[in-house]
């Protein structure tokens, strides 16, 4: 790599609803297609984006990082101005220039946290980023967190997997997992943090501690599921609006 190139993280928020997901896919409109649209008009030269990691369809990201390599300085006030071109639901924070060529956005991110947010009552100013319960039973709270507890015992998920995947290991590193429940506001958030998750996991985990929650799966069916690798019955992918990407860390204190 030459060595006048510059290597620019870019940390980025965005809602997801709009868009089939973060990566770039052919007669489909993505959140990497968008950035990577207005990076190269700007700077005129075409700007490829490497992004920390997929999200689904419908899914959002309250942080987001991705990179980028250019062999020019960026233009007074290009925050600004990519801002502007970008469409209202995809926002840019911070452009940080690195010292080391070989940070990756993706390879090199040792953490990541998402929140699965559900409401139980209706409400018109959380449309687009929480899921409105619409199941028939209301689900018992101390066995949803017993069994998010049960989760973060476990390094192998292939229970949790959906199919068509292209992962080689079903091994990941649970750092977190909780329920945060707001009777008040009649709300329940899950909190999950990991090294790396496979595809539909999240939604599938949440999907199952809602189903122990109304009694259609014992915490000694998911215990099961978990110690021999095996699928859940009838299992619960739950909506994507729900989801969101809340934060990325990596090995150096700053990006």
């Amino acid at each position: 790599m030459a060595s006048d190139v510059k290597r620019y993280f870019v940390e980025l928020s965005y809602l997801g609803t709009h868009y089939h997901g973060w990566q770039r896919q052919p007669n489909k409109i993505s959140v990497q297609e968008t950035v990577e649209n207005a990076f190269s008009t700007v700077l005129r030269n075409t700007i490829t984006v490497f992004g920390c990691g997929r999200t689904d369809t419908g899914v959002h990201a309250s942080q987001y990082f991705c990179h980028f390599d250019i062999e020019k300085e960026l233009p007074i006030h290009f925050l600004q101005t990519i801002n502007r071109l970008l469409p209202k639901d995809i926002a840019i924070k911070q452009f940080i220039l690195q010292d080391d060529l070989s940070r990756h956005a993706r390879f090199q991110a040792c953490r990541r946290t998402y929140e699965y947010h559900i409401t139980f009552q209706k409400n018109p100013f959380v449309l687009h980023n929480t899921w409105k319960y619409g199941l028939v039973l209301k689900p018992d709270f101390l066995l949803m967190q017993k069994a998010a507890q049960l989760i973060a015992k476990y390094h192998d998920f292939t229970p949790f997997c959906k199919t068509g995947h292209s992962a080689q290991s079903m091994i990941c590193q649970i750092y977190e997992s909780t329920w945060v429940f707001d009777e008040e506001k009649q709300t329940a958030t899950y909190k999950i943090s990991a090294n790396r998750f496979l595809r539909g996991m999240v939604r599938l985990i949440v999907g199952a501690l809602i189903q122990v929650g109304i009694g259609k799966l014992s915490l000694g069916e998911l215990e099961y599921a978990l110690d021999n690798q095996s699928f859940i019955k009838q299992g619960l992918s739950v909506p994507a609006e729900g989801l969101t990407l809340t934060e990325v860390r990596y090995p150096w204190e700053n990006v």
